[in-house]
């Protein structure tokens, strides 16, 4: 990934900025998974102003009819915190998957295998790039019906369900477990296999390929179209933002957000059902006119 530190150079403050990143849940989705007129005008002013924006978001590419339906198609997505990066402009339904950094199977199977000795109870769910699966243990945390319950060893096999598709991501959940302290541990466990990160309030833990976060794909994405990491403004609420608030020029936490989340940020604004993303857009292309 690309330094995922400010580089000196002119304040970001400074300058236009060229992209807008912002984590869907919590940022800028409202509690009862809205996008509000004001998020929508902002959003809509910004791009007619020149800047990219980016949906950037744990969600899988199939749950983003949420804004592909509210905000017209704005842009790319990166998905399942950045194991996939999709076209959103088909509207709903015709989701085009642009880039996929899969987790490989032997190292989901190294994870499950770590995680289940480390913290006993646990149990999996797959995300993959068009299915979904899980343990029959696993709760319903999720809008759809698994496509398969199996083992996650059974799942993750190589003759195992779609076993033509990636892996994106496995979900991990523990029924007794401080969300922050499973974080902790399953990141001990698991190590340099995959990558460990959160955004739900209860215990339940996403893990990705090694280096394959938030801020890796976007960071990617930005080199991909000569922006660099001062041109970004990235807003965001949970642990799996942290890497991407850190690495964007300028980055905001909600007034909603977890304390991790505030401390990497450079700025904060007002909660996410205060429209917390528009009130700084606004002002960013008020001061940028």
């Amino acid at each position: 990934m690309t330094s995922a530190t400010r580089q000196p150079g002119t304040p970001a403050a400074a300058l236009r900025p060229r992209l807008i990143a912002t984590d869907l849940d919590g940022t800028l989705l409202r509690d009862d998974k809205s996008v509000s007129p004001r998020t929508v005008a902002a959003l809509a002013a910004a791009e007619d102003a020149g800047i990219e924006v980016f949906f950037v978001t744990g969600r899988p590419a199939r749950w983003m009819d949420v804004v592909s339906d509210h905000v017209h198609g704005h842009g790319l997505a990166i998905c399942g915190n950045g194991a996939a990066v999709v076209d959103l402009h088909g509207g709903p339904g015709t989701h085009r998957f642009v880039k996929v950094r899969e987790l490989a199977r032997q190292n989901a199977l190294d994870a499950v295998r770590l995680l289940r000795g480390a913290a006993p109870g646990t149990v999996f769910a797959v995300e993959q790039t068009y299915g979904f699966h899980q343990e029959p243990a696993y709760p319903k945390l999720h809008m759809e019906i698994p496509d398969n319950l199996q083992p996650a060893e059974a799942l993750l096999a190589a003759d195992g369900p779609d076993a033509d598709q990636p892996v994106l991501k496995i979900l991990a959940y523990h029924p007794d477990l401080d969300p922050d302290a499973f974080l902790t541990l399953a990141r001990q466990a698991i190590g340099e296999r995959a990558n460990v990160t959160r955004s739900s309030p209860s215990a339940l833990l996403e893990i990705s390929g090694p280096g394959v976060s938030k801020a890796s794909t976007l960071a990617l994405c930005c080199a991909e179209r000569g922006i660099s990491q001062e041109d970004v403004v990235a807003f965001g609420d949970m642990p799996n933002d942290v890497e991407m608030l850190t690495w964007a020029g300028r980055s905001y936490a909600m007034g909603n957000a977890h304390p991790d989340v505030i401390a990497a940020a450079s700025g904060r604004t007002v909660a996410n059902n205060d429209d917390g993303v528009a009130v700084v857009i606004e002002r960013l292309l008020a001061e940028h006119g």
